[in-house]
């Protein structure tokens, strides 16, 4: 379905469509444009004001040819008024995908999203015919809605430890685990663990609105944003001053680029002690995710499936608290 976002009397090259997605899917908008190399400022200003109105949507991909080489998107700066208007157009609600330069050394080609993970696997695949731009080729990764969750969780910030030590420390282990293996072992132990959990740890509501937001996303920058998307509509609407409008997107800009920058600074300041956080950041900038290959089983056989895999590992661990070795342990052992 093709999407009308008012330019007033000035018309931009650019294409808006929304590709409606099935009821357990949400829809994605796809903005196509090219900015000619002379473009004046008033076609731009126009160009802009659709890129704004947009980006207020819940998912868009915008892709196309905006002249602006002189950006270096990993600095995040420019030479040129034109592309530093653009950027500051770009910047706070949209991601910059491409990593290379697709004509002549220079990043012309550009795709934009305003939501992380949302575009993947990007690659360029070389020109197409006489033409001396490259091909870029990515997907748009769908995902599911999310539902309204009604889940609660321990609140472990309230728990009483030391009521746990206690607890756990009255059970007779000598007796409860005698003669028994190390699953048996393992069952019992977490039996009574979570007996005490549920005695010792309060549970809350899960608390759902950071959900889908970046780690740097707190409330008081949150309700900056808010504040400056309804400043934009006030604008839109002639209820507000362009100098009003302005100062709000500045002083919102600032607070998400001091975010960005603390949260950054944080995360190498107290990797030794908060490490956890440390890697869950790296792992959400990751594009894939590792995963368990198949595990060969005493028989010869390949473990691919999932419950397959997890029986060759416990085997394994479990034959630490036994006197029985496999076969290919011993020789390994008898080698060394």
């Amino acid at each position: 379905m093709e999407l009308c976002l008012g330019t007033g009397d000035l018309s931009t090259e650019s294409l808006w469509v929304m590709v409606k997605g099935r009821t357990a899917m949400g829809d994605i908008t796809v903005g196509v444009g090219y900015r000619p190399p002379d473009q004046n400022d008033s076609v731009d200003e126009a160009l802009y004001r659709q890129i704004g109105a947009a980006s207020c949507l819940q998912d868009l991909v915008l892709m196309g040819h905006f002249n602006h080489p002189d950006i270096c998107w990993r600095d995040v700066m420019a030479r040129h008024k034109q592309s530093r208007r653009f950027l500051d157009c770009v910047e706070d609600n949209f991601l910059q995908v491409i990593e290379e330069p697709t004509r002549r050394g220079a990043m012309l080609d550009l795709v934009l999203t305003n939501g992380e993970g949302l575009v993947g696997n990007v690659m360029l695949q070389g020109s197409l015919g006489h033409s001396d731009h490259e091909m870029v080729e990515f997907e748009i990764l769908r995902t599911v809605r999310r539902a309204c969750s009604k889940l609660t969780a321990m609140d472990f910030k309230r728990a009483h430890f030391g009521l746990v030590r206690n607890l756990l420390s009255k059970v007779p282990w000598g007796i409860a685990l005698e003669g028994r293996g190390a699953q048996d072992c393992w069952l019992i132990f977490k039996d009574h663990l979570l007996q005490a959990q549920e005695r010792c740890a309060p549970t809350r509501r899960k608390c759902s609105w950071r959900a889908g937001r970046p780690p740097s996303m707190d409330k008081e920058l949150l309700s900056k944003i808010r504040r400056k998307k309804e400043a934009y509509k006030r604008w839109k609407q002639g209820l507000a001053a362009w100098e009003e409008y302005r100062d709000v997107v500045r002083e919102a800009r600032d607070k998400v680029r001091k975010a960005k920058a603390q949260l950054k600074l944080n995360l190498a300041r107290d990797v030794k002690d908060n490490r956890k956080g440390f890697y869950r950041y790296t792992a959400n900038k990751r594009q894939t995710k590792g995963n368990v290959g198949p595990l060969q089983k005493l028989s010869g056989e390949l473990a691919t499936l999932d419950l397959g895999r997890a029986e060759v590992l416990n085997d394994f661990f479990t034959s630490v608290f036994s006197s029985k070795c496999p076969d290919h342990t011993t020789q390994e052992l008898e080698g060394r």
